[in-house]
């Protein structure tokens, strides 16, 4: 695993573990040589990740729609920046660069374009580990209604087991680079 997407808020959350966990993040990032694919700000816990990269010494790639390069301040010390011309265009730079995805904190952004991503590793259309740092037991609620799809017969559970949670991140970065994905199988009964 060479390049990791990493998804997240534009803003900092309400506790201050979360812009920790984004700045360690991003130093676990850099220690396991591992370039950083992301949204490309400055702010949030999209800077903080960015910033433990890059002041370890590590790699960080912002893609960034043109739309939002002054909305969401683009960092200006990455290694890279790429814009594009729409939020589609964002999400296949990211996904084409990438190894894997990592979803920390956020909002309905963080959602889309994890749960886009995830659609496509469902397809078939990639194979790459589909993570969760969930900090703070952010995504516990969510996990748990994946589980309900799962119950209602909506996902199936070879499905819900592409996603990879952890609260810890050394123990997610081995569970991605142990991650082997399953047999795309028919999801539509007749």
């Amino acid at each position: 695993m060479n390049s990791v997407t990493v998804f997240c808020g534009s803003s900092s959350g309400e506790n201050e573990l979360y812009l920790h966990s984004a700045k360690s993040l991003g130093i676990a990032l850099a220690e396991n040589n591992i370039r950083l694919i992301y949204g490309g700000a400055s702010v949030g816990l999209m800077g903080a990740v960015a910033d433990g990269v890059l002041d370890s010494g590590g790699t960080a790639i912002g893609v960034l729609p043109r739309f939002l390069q002054a909305k969401e301040l683009a960092h200006d010390g990455l290694s890279e920046l790429i814009l594009v011309d729409s939020m589609h265009e964002r999400k296949t730079k990211m996904n084409e660069l990438s190894d894997g995805v990592i979803a920390l904190p956020g909002g309905f952004g963080t959602l889309e374009e994890f749960f886009e991503m995830l659609t496509w590793a469902q397809l078939g259309l990639h194979k790459k580990p589909m993570a969760i740092l969930n900090v703070n037991q952010f995504y516990d609620t969510l996990l748990k209604f994946m589980e309900n799809m799962v119950n209602q017969g909506f996902l199936k559970y070879e499905n819900l087991k592409m996603i990879l949670a952890e609260e810890n991140i050394q123990a997610l970065l081995t569970a991605m680079k142990n991650y082997r994905a399953p047999d795309v199988v028919k999801w539509i009964d007749k």
